[in-house]
């Protein structure tokens, strides 16, 4: 065997290998955004991406491996899901917001009511929540106070009122409709980034 044909077969190899991990994310993507955590079994996942539990193990090494995978896998198409937002655009932030919980909102709150019990689901929030600051910074950065402390304070505060629990709570709690959910965040973000420069 020449290095060449060496080579291509290890390429091919590894190709394989990469296509069989994404077809197992999108399936276990499929089924943490339909299903309680609890309630999925990774058969079922491993079935659904035609792969035997054990490869499914030998990618991702346990349930909660696989969720916080899912987790980083999904970090595109949450970013495709917000969109560009203009610096300052309160009404094109809240859209791209509600696209990404009209789409993902009710799985995050699942994934979150079971983080506290299980660390790598914790972790997986973690970097939910640090893409979430990410985000507020980009949006707003140039509106927040330059102290570190007083910023720490608005962007905790933009936090609250762009949370997925605020969704949930107008969504899912109160009945609101999507329009009225939106019409509602924009007016608690444009109330909280009036107070960021309040001491």
């Amino acid at each position: 065997m020449t290095q060449t044909t060496r080579t291509y077969r290890m390429q091919a190899r590894a190709q394989v290998v990469q296509r069989t991990r994404e077809r197992i994310l999108v399936a276990a993507r499929d089924r943490f955004l339909e299903f309680p955590y609890d309630d999925i079994r990774l058969a079922d996942v491993a079935a659904d991406a035609e792969v035997t539990q054990q490869t499914l193990l030998n990618h991702f090494t346990s349930k909660e491996g696989l969720a916080l995978a899912v987790v980083q896998f999904m970090g595109p198409e949450i970013d495709a899901l917000r969109g560009t937002v203009a610096p300052g655009d309160v009404a094109g932030f809240v859209r791209g917001l509600m696209r990404q919980y009209e789409a993902l909102g009710d799985a995050n709150v699942r994934l979150a009511a079971v983080a506290e019990r299980i660390p790598a689901l914790g972790a997986g929030l973690q970097l939910g929540r640090s893409r979430h600051i990410e985000y507020l910074e980009e949006a707003f950065g140039v509106q927040l106070p330059e102290d570190a402390r007083a910023r720490r304070r608005a962007l905790a505060a933009l936090y609250a009122v762009t949370d997925v629990g605020a969704w949930k709570l107008l969504r899912r709690d109160l009945g609101h409709s999507r329009a009225d959910t939106t019409r509602v965040l924009q007016s608690l973000l444009r109330a909280t980034l009036a107070t960021t420069h309040t001491p």
